[in-house]
C-alpha cells in the first residue's frame, strides 16, 4: 500500500460528513476546521444584517475583545467568537440592558437555525446559546467561562460605543468585569482617556 502525496482532505475543515468520511480526524484538521467555522458564523452574521453596518460593527467589536480575552484565559475560541458574532441577534426584547429591538432582533431561535447548517454539532449549538444566554441574563450558566468573557467583551464594547467613549472612573473597574483577562484590557480600552490626563 502506496500512501498518495497529492492527495487533499481540506474539504475535511468545512465538511459536516468529514468524521463519517475520514474517521477520525487529527488534531491540526480539527483546529483548521474550527478556525473555519468562526469565519462561517461571521459570514452568515453579515449576512443576517445586511445594510445594519451598526449592528455589524458592534458584534465585530465584541468578537474582536472576545478573542483577545478568551486566548489569554484559555478558553474555546470557537464557541466564544460564534457567540460574540451572533449574540445580537439573539437580543431579548425589553431586557435591561439589551439592544433597542428591532427587526434583525431574532431571538434564540435564529442563532440555532442560522449555526444547524454549518454542521458544528448540536453540543457546540448549546455553547454558543448558553453563552449568550447568560450574557442577557436569562437561562444560562453565567459561571461558565465562555460566559464571562463574551459579557467582558460586550461590556467593553457597550462602553467604548457610549458619548465620550471612555470610562471616567478608576474606582471599581473590577466590579464591571469577571474574567482577569478582561479587567485588564477593558482599563487598556476604556481608561485610556482618565490615565493621559493624570
Amino acid at each position: 500500500m502506496v500512501a498518495n502525496p497529492r492527495m487533499d482532505f481540506g474539504c475535511a475543515a468545512y465538511c459536516k460528513y468529514a468524521e463519517q468520511c475520514l474517521g477520525e480526524m487529527t488534531p491540526d484538521l480539527l483546529a483548521k476546521r474550527k478556525d473555519l467555522l468562526k469565519d462561517r458564523v461571521a459570514v452568515e452574521m453579515k449576512k443576517y444584517f445586511k445594510q445594519d453596518f451598526q449592528s455589524i460593527s458592534h458584534a465585530m467589536k465584541v468578537s474582536r475583545y472576545a478573542e483577545q480575552i478568551a486566548s489569554d484565559e484559555k478558553a474555546d475560541l470557537a464557541v466564544v467568537l460564534s457567540a460574540a458574532y451572533l449574540h445580537a441577534i439573539a437580543c431579548p426584547e425589553g431586557e435591561t440592558g439589551a439592544p433597542a429591538p428591532g427587526p434583525f432582533c431574532g431571538g434564540l431561535g435564529t442563532v440555532q437555525a442560522l449555526l444547524q447548517p454549518l454542521g458544528p454539532g448540536e453540543e457546540f449549538i448549546d455553547e454558543v446559546l448558553d453563552t449568550i444566554k447568560a450574557l442577557w441574563g436569562n437561562q444560562g450558566s453565567p459561571g461558565s467561562k465562555n460566559a464571562r468573557i463574551l459579557c467582558d467583551a460586550h461590556t467593553i464594547a457597550t462602553e467604548q460605543e457610549k458619548e465620550g467613549g471612555q470610562l471616567k472612573i478608576e474606582q471599581g473597574l473590577g466590579a464591571l468585569f469577571h474574567t482577569e483577562a478582561g479587567e485588564k484590557l477593558g482599563a487598556k480600552i476604556l481608561l485610556k482617556e482618565s490615565s493621559h490626563e493624570a
